[in-house]
């Protein structure tokens, strides 16, 4: 049966919780190891190798600022893989990939690997849906002017239509992303009582779930396809704009997919993908161990959850949520749980 545990951690911000959003061959799944006992004392340092596997829009936090703290922490070596997060999950399921530990967008791309891979995930940050721009775009002007209140938002949705404006997102098919950006157009053309077929002239298509367009990139590749000057305006992450200094328009929290106090809202929009229907969620970052854990994967998981590990977070543009504990809690492994408080 599966339970859900709250933690609260000392110094995060409180918030509403709620969900957004080739592995080892073993079943043994999410078992606790007697291994990881030396990563739970202080000072301790920890052997082997933490291979994350983790989504792409995590690419620049895990490689640049979260993996070099954890490793000066822990004395543990990293190993960082990034895609999107159904690509991730279904390499997993495959035996393509063999990571230790799994980030992903909402934990709907964990929840398919339990509970042979895994029996448990915490969800521990969250972010929202932003519209970044290129600021030598010809149209930058225009973006900046909604940027900063001088035009209405509303403006922006008839802007995105315009004929020869180059708009970059990601495939809904694997990204949470790429089906998160459908979802936000959804919900402006509802909430600023929008032409009906506005969503379908912005993505250039009536099939809002099709993989076929110009639009998408990977999406490892879509900010270096922003900044280089290639497109005028792409889907992000607020975090990946905190990160990247990238120019960006912060969207109202009614159609953001970030705010908790907002869900019932978000839950009005939905996009159906391989015959598997999405609605929208507040948007949030779940982590798990995979496989039989190993004290070098037991220690990111636990440092990751860390007072430093979410001051990391804080830094590159995430809102700090209440830790929560999705499955089964024997079978997250004592070094995680002592840093959930329990």
């Amino acid at each position: 049966m599966r339970i859900v545990l709250s933690i609260v951690c000392a110094g995060l911000l409180a918030a509403v919780a709620g969900c957004g959003g080739s592995s080892p061959s073993q079943s043994s799944g999410a078992s606790s190891s007697s291994s990881a006992s030396a990563s739970a004392s202080p000072g301790a340092k920890v052997s082997g190798t933490a291979n994350v596997a983790y989504a792409s829009s995590l690419e620049y936090l895990n490689e640049k600022m979260a993996s070099p703290a954890f490793k000066s922490a822990t004395g543990a070596g990293y190993s960082g893989t990034g895609n999107t997060s159904g690509t991730l999950e279904q390499e997993i399921l495959s035996g393509e990939i063999s990571p230790n530990v799994f980030e992903a967008v909402g934990g709907d791309n964990i929840t398919p690997l339990e509970p042979k891979f895994t029996k448990w995930y915490v969800q521990y940050a969250g972010t929202s849906m932003v519209l970044a721009y290129n600021p030598k775009s010809k149209y930058a002007s225009q973006f900046e002017a909604i940027a900063n209140g001088k035009k209405p938002m509303k403006d922006l949705f008839t802007l995105l239509q315009t004929p020869g404006l180059k708009l970059g997102r990601t495939d809904p098919a694997t990204d949470p992303q790429g089906r998160d950006f459908i979802m936000m157009l959804e919900l402006a053309q509802s909430y600023y009582h929008l032409p009906g077929d506005t969503v379908s002239k912005i993505l250039g298509t009536s099939d809002l779930a099709s993989s076929d367009s110009s639009e998408i990139y990977a999406e490892s590749s879509l900010d270096s396809t922003l900044q280089s000057g290639q497109l005028d305006a792409s889907s992000a992450f607020i975090s990946q704009a905190v990160q990247l200094h990238l120019h960006y328009i912060k969207l109202p929290t009614a159609i953001d997919l970030g705010s908790f106090s907002d869900a019932a809202q978000y839950k009005k929009a939905s996009l159906t993908v391989a015959g598997k229907t999405y609605h929208g969620e507040p948007q949030v970052i779940d982590i798990t161990t995979i496989g039989t854990p190993t004290p070098a994967s037991e220690a990111f998981v636990a440092y990751t959850l860390s007072p430093a590990g979410l001051a990391t977070y804080k830094k590159g543009g995430f809102s700090m949520i209440k830790p929560t504990l999705f499955g089964d809690k024997s079978a997250v492994p004592k070094p995680i749980l002592s840093e959930l408080g329990g």
